[in-house]
């Protein structure tokens, strides 16, 4: 791993604008299963059976606890040695960093990372499921126009918000290196933003357990709380 980790290091050194690509592997070091993991199950049925508009629609009180149930969790849970030395890098004057983030939990920003973009949106905001009008009380459950309130989380069946999505392929096209950590990068479209940095001959460094990209300059293989802090030491 040393051999690899010097060689991003050098790579590192002679770059400005940095974009850091994570998902669930991230955040499962901070004790938060991932999402279609052994997670187990939620009154019987499995997690992504609940993050639908369909189940929604049909029990929208359950969906709401499901989410407080995941919100417990996440408080519960800590940002890992891995966040917190990507944090304190990233608020640093020798780079420009921006994360593009397929998680919901808001561990970076706990971490001190203050460019953040939320593929998936947030489990710590919510808006009108009928209107779209955002509502920062997470206790209350409907909208002054009447509709239910709903997590800001893109559900099965739902697409990217368009302003998130523009300023993360923005992100990739601006930046000089791509660090992608904690992901398989299977889950599309968040996935392709990858693939278009790759394709454009932007280095690409994986760090994973094991190797999940075909488009990587460099891969080191470890966890992020292990890699994460060596690096960037």
């Amino acid at each position: 791993m040393s051999t690899e980790i010097n060689a991003v290091r050098e790579m590192l050194q002679s770059v400005e604008k940095v974009a850091v690509f994570t998902g669930a592997g991230m955040s499962a070091e901070s004790g938060i299963p991932t999402f279609r993991g052994d997670g187990g199950l939620w009154r019987g049925r499995k997690p992504e059976e609940w993050a639908t508009p369909e189940a929604f629609m049909q029990s929208p009180e359950e969906v709401r606890e499901f989410y407080q149930w995941r919100r417990g969790i996440v408080e519960e849970a800590q940002p890992h040695a891995g966040h917190l030395a990507l944090g304190n890098w990233s608020s640093g004057d020798s780079h420009h960093v921006e994360v593009v983030t397929q998680n919901v939990d808001g561990l970076h920003q706990r971490s001190g990372c203050s460019r953040v973009w939320e593929l998936h949106g947030s489990l710590w905001s919510q808006h009108c499921h009928d209107c779209g009008t955002p509502e920062s009380d997470l206790e209350k459950t409907h909208c002054p126009c009447g509709g239910r309130l709903r997590p800001s989380v893109v559900w099965f069946g739902e697409g990217l918000p368009s302003e998130v999505w523009a300023e993360s392929e923005r992100v990739m096209r601006e930046s000089e290196l791509v660090l992608v950590i904690g992901t398989s990068a299977v889950v599309y479209p968040a996935a392709g933003l990858v693939g278009m940095a790759a394709g454009a001959g932007i280095p690409v460094v994986e760090i994973n357990p094991q190797p999940a990209l075909d488009s990587q300059t460099v891969c080191i293989t470890g966890t992020a709380a292990q890699v994460i802090p060596i690096l960037l030491e």
